[in-house]
């Protein structure tokens, strides 16, 4: 037995296990980071410069950091929690108000040498260490249910979206009420309602209607069209027994692997006036030239090419996903297998449809690229907006009034969304065995599936021949197809000298830094969009739907104002990061995080909330069930993200257009200027380049995250059931 002054003296096991180790880790990255990396971007000054300095924000940060850590250290929990929750929220409002309120910082009692300085990654990551502190600290309050997994990734979520969404969109249109020296109601208000944008003559007359009325009606028949192929798509690859599975997914997914703009392009080799097949049918047939490839045909058709892939992953994953129980329920009450498709298979689906309807429908009205190749004279808001920016009058104040009209169609589409599907379980996926298989398609279905699917493949199969082959020859473009590889030798040309390999081609500085920036903004963008698609869809906190919207907001704005707005926020002091490869990286990921956020979203409508709380039961806290439990029954919607992603960052134009440097060209901005200097053929080989390269990409992720295993039959066990 030990004695007394042993037992005194050994550390206590239940100290030890009250030590919460979250803010010390947090108090530890918090103040290394600052002290490693520069505080300041301008001149690279630390943590012990500043202190030094008698700067304030950044000493309240560390102050807070340090009580809370050295609380939580010493067992007194709540006190640790009152330190991050104060401490942290008056840092964070130090931060703030240093670098966006100079003058109300400097009537503070601010250092002059503080205020309105450029941030570097030091503050960031001390910013972020307050962030997660304050936000765990309110956990312990009661907030969100006393939850800190959940508690940390809304408000962090929250904040990243408001500095990297909100705050540029807000900066631009900011410019909607500036008038020559101020703000002005009144200008606001003849930019809102000027004809051009309102008009609907073409209803009745051979006038040209609005861009917005325009921009509706466009996005109305693309989402419609796309989601209605996929759909066919989805349920012929995963209903049927389709003979090459990978050949048709690889085919399915060619036209979100090429920049926008080339699709237009090879439309046009296609089908204008001198187009191949325009040619072929003037001379075989008498059929004679027109222009109806320029306007909304043309739109219409390279829209639909290149949303119906993405539409085609989220759908082909739900149905994936999606239980058979109910099925063979139906088939065991003799319904038929049209009744089944109709009363069963489609409701249960309903989700995606939604999701992939609105997605088609936000994609295509901020679509730039194909109308801007194609449109002629039909204006949509994407083009206007980008001809007031660049335009020789340069009217930022009315490009930001078309962004405002954009916005409030989006926000529209959002509300029927959830006004459609509120209240309504689509539940398939729950605890329970499932040993299930699906119901076979109707009768006569599948062909008339096919005889709808094969013109596509058709269509898309040609469009890629001129892609493929114009780096190939000549001049595609003037019709000489010589065979040639000089312009494959221009680009890509790789030499050895005696230092080894020298990447000579002019294309692969670009090529290099648009691998390397998307394969950084891919992850990033699945972890975050998948995330709060978590946060959105499995919890219940006060501003979950303006979460939501705020995650769509990016999705929604035009590319070109999305660089912008980018430009105007972070050309200047606090975040002055215009010019640097994370620019790039932060406008890809918060672009593209609502494909994350709807995947995320569509897939876990389809998972029984009952699997998370057999987890809780079992005392596992809930970034474990969510680790766990839930994102290996996600797996689709994270192949679809991951895939959807990278591929966005790589073909990109209209985002990145305003944001590329000489130091950090992108693959896109390259084959522009290729474009502009009438280079057909090299823009076209290098996008032959990428398509092979984003081929085998694609096949890579899908190896390593691999597919859901949910333990039912194949689907060569696909019951036949009733005719």
């Amino acid at each position: 037995m030990p004695r007394r002054s042993e037992a005194r003296h050994r550390p206590s096991t239940d100290n030890i296990a009250m030590i919460d180790r979250f803010p010390v880790i947090l108090a530890a990255a918090g103040l290394i980071g600052p002290a490693v990396l520069a505080y300041h971007a301008d001149d690279g000054t630390r943590l012990g410069g500043v202190l030094a300095a008698g700067h304030l924000a950044p000493a309240l940060g560390c102050l807070a950091l340090a009580l809370s850590g050295a609380a939580s250290l010493a067992g007194a929990q709540r006190a640790g929690a009152l330190f991050g929750s104060i401490g942290g929220a008056l840092a964070l409002a130090a931060i703030i108000v240093a670098g966006f309120f100079p003058v109300l910082a400097l009537s503070l009692g601010f250092a002059a040498s503080e205020v309105a300085r450029p941030l570097g990654p030091g503050a960031g990551i001390l910013a972020l260490a307050l962030i997660a502190l304050a936000a765990g600290a309110i956990a312990r309050f009661g907030a969100f249910r006393n939850d800190r997994f959940v508690s940390v990734s809304v408000v962090t979520i929250g904040a990243l979206v408001v500095l990297f969404v909100f705050w540029p969109v807000l900066r631009m249109l900011s410019e909607a009420f500036q008038g020559d020296r101020q703000a002005d109601a009144g200008v606001f208000l003849d930019r809102l309602l000027q004809a051009d944008i309102w008009a609907l003559d073409c209803l009745w007359s051979n006038a040209r209607c609005g861009v917005a009325p325009n921009t509706v009606i466009l996005g109305i028949l693309a989402a419609f069209f796309s989601t209605t192929l996929a759909l066919g798509l989805a349920l012929i690859a995963v209903r049927t027994k389709v003979r090459f599975p990978r050949a048709f997914d690889a085919l399915a997914i060619l036209p979100i692997i090429t920049p926008p703009f080339v699709i237009g392009l090879a439309l046009i080799v296609l089908f204008g006036r001198t187009g191949i097949i325009t040619t072929f049918l003037w001379e075989w047939f008498g059929i004679p030239r027109t222009r109806w490839l320029y306007g909304m045909p043309g739109v219409l058709l390279a829209q639909v090419l290149s949303q119906v892939p993405l539409s085609f992953l989220i759908l082909v994953g739900a149905l994936k996903a999606l239980s058979p129980t109910l099925e063979e329920a139906a088939q065991t009450l003799r319904a038929n297998r049209t009744r089944i498709l109709l009363t069963v298979t489609l409701p249960l689906l309903l989700p995606a449809i939604a999701n992939t309807y609105l997605l088609a429908f936000v994609e295509s009205l901020a679509d730039f690229g194909n109308p801007l190749v194609l449109g002629g004279n039909f204006e949509v808001l994407s083009t206007k907006i980008f001809f007031a920016i660049v335009g020789a009058q340069h009217e930022p104040g009315r490009a930001a009034v078309l962004a405002m009209v954009l916005l409030a169609f989006t926000l529209a589409a959002f509300l029927v969304q959830m006004r459609l599907l509120a209240n309504t379980s689509f539940v398939t996926v729950s605890g329970k065995g499932d040993s299930g298989v699906p119901a076979a398609l109707p009768k006569g279905l599948p062909a008339g599936l096919w005889g709808v699917i094969v013109p596509w493949i058709g269509l898309t199969v040609a469009v890629y021949t001129i892609v493929l082959i114009g780096g190939f020859v000549k001049d595609i473009g003037r019709l000489d197809m010589t065979p040639t590889l000089d312009h494959l030798r221009t680009g890509f040309l790789v030499e050895w000298s005696g230092g080894g390999l020298l990447w000579a081609g002019s294309a692969w500085n670009s090529f290099w830094t648009t691998v390397m920036v998307s394969a950084a903004a891919a992850p990033l963008t699945t972890i975050i969009g998948l995330l709060t698609a978590y946060v959105l869809a499995r919890q219940r906190f006060r501003g979950r739907r303006t979460l939501e919207f705020l995650t769509m907001l990016s999705f929604a704005i035009p590319g070109t104002v999305i660089g912008v707005a980018y430009i105007l926020a972070f050309n200047v002091p606090p975040v002055e990061i215009t010019g640097t490869g994370f620019i790039l990286i932060a406008c890809f990921v918060f672009r593209n995080m609502p494909v994350g956020v709807r995947a995320g979203i569509a897939a876990l409508s389809q998972i029984d909330t009952s699997l998370d709380e057999a987890s809780a039961t079992l005392r596992a806290r809930t970034g474990r069930t969510l680790v766990a439990v839930v994102l290996p029954l996600m797996k689709p919607a994270i192949v679809a993200t991951l895939v959807f992603s990278f591929v966005q960052a790589m073909t990109a134009v209209s985002a990145i257009i305003f944001l590329v440097t000489a130091r950090y060209n992108m693959a896109t901005a390259y084959i522009v200027g290729r474009v502009e200097a009438g280079e057909y053929s090299l823009a076209i080989a290098y996008c032959a380049f990428m398509i092979v390269f984003m081929i085998a990409a694609i096949a890579t992720i899908r190896f390593l995250v691999g597919e859901a295993r949910l333990g039912r039959r194949g689907s060569d066990s696909i019951v036949a059931g009733g005719h």
